[in-house]
Parts: C-alpha cells; structure tokens; sequence
C-alpha cells in the first residue's frame, strides 16, 4: 500500500494527500507550491515578508521606500511610529498571489500560510489586509499558522469568499483546537481541515520552550481524531512535523489522516528557494547540529541548524526597512537585546547580542537556517556527486517518491553527469 491509495476529500474536490508546507521566506516558492500543484496535490506558499519577497520577484521597491521614509528612527530603540503602509501591503499580497495562481495547469491547490505572530506593529490591521488581499487574489485556501487565531475569522467574515475559500488551522494540542473552534461555531464558519503539526517540525514549534519534548506527533494526532468524533465533527486531519517517507504518511493515513503535511525534504529541492550553498549545509548536517533555541523574538522555540548565520548577528535592527515582527507598540526582544548589549559592552570588546538575533534580516538573507528534526537524513534521499558536492532533487521527484513509495524506501534521483 503506499500514498496513491489514498485521497483527500476537500471542498468538494479530490486531492493526492500530500502537502507542501508554507516555509517562509520564500522557501516554499511560487516554482515549489506549483510543482504540487500539478500532480494533483497541495502548495503552500508564505507571505512572510511579502514585500521583500516583492521586491526581489518583481524589482519593486516597497523595502526601500519603507526604509526611506523611516530613516529618522533607525538610531532610536522607539520604533512605535513605523507603520506598514496597507495599500501596499494589499498591493504586494495580490501581486504574489496572482502571479502564482495565474500558473496553475492542473488539478491540485495552492494555499497560502499566514502567521498570526508576524504582528508588524499593528496586528489586527495589518492581517486582516493580508488575509482579504489573499483572497481577492483567488488564493485556493489559507492555512493560519503561528499562534491560536482567536479572532482571525472575524476579520475576513464579510468578505464574499469568507464561505467559499478553505480555511485551515495549524494547531499542537487539542486544547487549542478547542479554543479555535469556540469562535468558528459562533461564526458558523468550522475550519475545512486542521494541521496537526509535532514537536519534529521545522522553524517555530507550537510548544513551551522547555516541555516541546514531552509530546509526539503520534499521540497529539490521535487525540485530535478522538476530539472531533467525540464533537460530531467531520474536518479532516493533517498531521505534520517528522513525516519522511511515503511508509510514515500511509501510517497516519491508515489511521484516517485526510492527507500528510511535508517540508524537510523540500528545502532541498531545485524550486525550493534557499540558495544552492544552504542546501548543501542542510544536506551535511548531522543529528548533533540541528538544536531548538529561544532565538526568536516571538517567543516560540525555534528549531535551526547551529551554524545558522544569525545566531552571530549583532547587527542594528532593520525595522525601518522589515520591522515584521514589531508588537504593537514598537517592541521587539531582539532591539531590547541590542541596545542592552551596546551599554554593557566594554571598549574594545567586539559587539556581542545574547539570546536573541534579528529574525526579519535573519530571513529575509537566508541566514536563518530553520530546519525539521529529520534534516539529518536528507543526505539518504539523493546522490553525492564528485567533489563531494551533493545533487539537489527536482521537487517532481520528491513528491512522487511520497506518492508511491513503500517499506519505507526513497528512490534517489537520477544520477546526473558532471561535465
């Protein structure tokens, strides 16, 4: 038996259970998202950073003309005045949406994930544009991520595709899902399928920094399952975080999972957006260097590899030009950080910023290597080729090998010639 067997039932469509994860930023490209689309699957893509991401697509200038009008404050730890501009916002989120659903040609999906937690100085406003542009854009579905989303759906319920678009949720515990679907009942409006995603995922993980260890995919999913029959509720489940073979998704989808969501293997792919150099990082990573930190100003821990770039930082904070994760209010650990380690720091001593790190620059320079548990056994799914440099997968190859895969074996790529 393998993933073929199986279909996903979806607002009245039929899918392959497979999911490409939303890895931001710009990870899960438009090239990635579509290359699940065409066979019949689903693509994420992120819009984190959905400017930067703009600009570097499309030669726009929406980073700089933001830095510019900012400039004043980028020696000042008081960043409460930068405001995105939502028009712009608006104008960015369609831009990327559209060029990306304009290529679909087959049968599959392409969502867009949302993170709740990139607040950008004003978290209702700046999200509920994110969400409105995406779906006037014609985004297929959207995946709301990074945070409990308690008052998501009020900020897209009048808009006319409120009932129409899928709307899914990534949750880590049933108690969430519980708190979530409180509102969606009152709003009438139940999510079309939830994400169930485990302490093995890559980037930020929905647990407490020091008891992520104490859960599993396995049982978090199971309780999800007996959750909602135990509710009458009939919402497909999609559990994600570790899921390296096409054996470990038949194993959930055996067990009822509407379909698998996947990304570790993808960050490798030639669509996937990180640059040549980090794929090989990821490939040559060992188990011992992959750890989770606190690095992250949003307060989530944080999986990476150890010799991620940004870990080093102790750079000035680009919130004139990025400024994603400001809370409302301006604040952000990383410039509390920054400015501390300035004042403490004795004359001549190099600039050194503990504990937190700049995620916006972090991201938006690939310097921030995000990463699932199972990264070290990316260096099993191809070929290492002369001068010990190792062969990046087509993302085609990649999902057909979850597709049809069976006793957990991995067809590798087909060797190609070093000329």
């Amino acid at each position: 038996m393998n993933v073929d067997n199986f279909r996903l039932q979806l607002g009245g469509k039929e899918y392959v259970p497979i999911i490409i994860g939303g890895m931001g930023v710009n990870i899960s490209t438009t090239e990635l998202a579509l290359s699940a689309e065409r066979l019949g699957g689903i693509g994420h893509i992120s819009d984190a950073l959905v400017t930067y991401v703009c600009d570097r697509i499309f030669k726009t200038s929406y980073v700089s003309r933001k830095r510019k009008q900012y400039a004043a404050h980028s020696d000042n730890p008081d960043k409460s005045a930068e405001l995105f501009d939502l028009e712009e916002i608006a104008e960015a989120q369609k831009k990327y949406i559209e060029h990306t659903i304009s290529q679909k040609s087959g049968k599959g999906a392409i969502f867009l994930n949302c993170m709740e937690k990139l607040t950008m100085n004003s978290s209702v406003e700046t999200l509920k544009v994110r969400l409105n542009s995406a779906m006037d854009a014609g985004i297929d579905g959207l995946t709301l991520a990074a945070g409990l989303n308690l008052r998501t759906l009020d900020l897209i319920q009048d808009h006319p595709r409120f009932r129409d678009v899928q709307i899914g949720i990534i949750i880590s515990s049933v108690r969430a899902l519980a708190i979530f679907l409180k509102r969606a009942v009152r709003l009438n409006r139940l999510p079309d399928y939830i994400i169930v995603e485990g302490p093995l995922a890559g980037g930020h993980l929905g647990f407490g920094p020091g008891d992520w260890q104490s859960f599993d995919l396995q049982t978090i999913f199971t309780e999800v399952v007996e959750f909602l029959k135990k509710e009458g509720l009939n919402i497909p489940v999609i559990p994600a975080g570790g899921i390296f073979t096409g054996t470990d998704a038949v194993d959930y989808l055996k067990q009822g999972a509407g379909a698998v969501q996947v990304a570790t293997r993808f960050t490798i792919a030639k669509e996937a957006g990180l640059p040549s150099s980090v794929k090989q990082e990821y490939l040559n990573a060992e188990e011992k260097d992959i750890v989770v930190n606190m690095a992250s100003t949003t307060g989530y821990p944080m999986r990476m590899l150890v010799n991620s770039p940004t870990l080093r930082y102790a750079i000035k904070p680009n919130c004139e030009g990025l400024g994603y994760l400001l809370e409302n209010g301006g604040k952000c650990t990383y410039i509390d950080a920054y400015y501390q380690s300035i004042a403490e720091r004795k004359e001549g001593e190099p600039l050194v910023v503990k504990e937190k790190t700049c995620l916006c620059t972090g991201m938006a320079n690939y310097d921030c290597w995000t990463c699932g548990h199972t990264t070290y056994r990316l260096k099993e799914t191809t070929n290492r080729l002369e001068g010990g440099v190792w062969q990046l997968p087509d993302a085609k190859d990649i999902f057909l090998d979850y597709q049809f895969s069976s006793d957990h074996s991995i067809r590798l790529p087909e060797l190609e010639s070093v000329s």
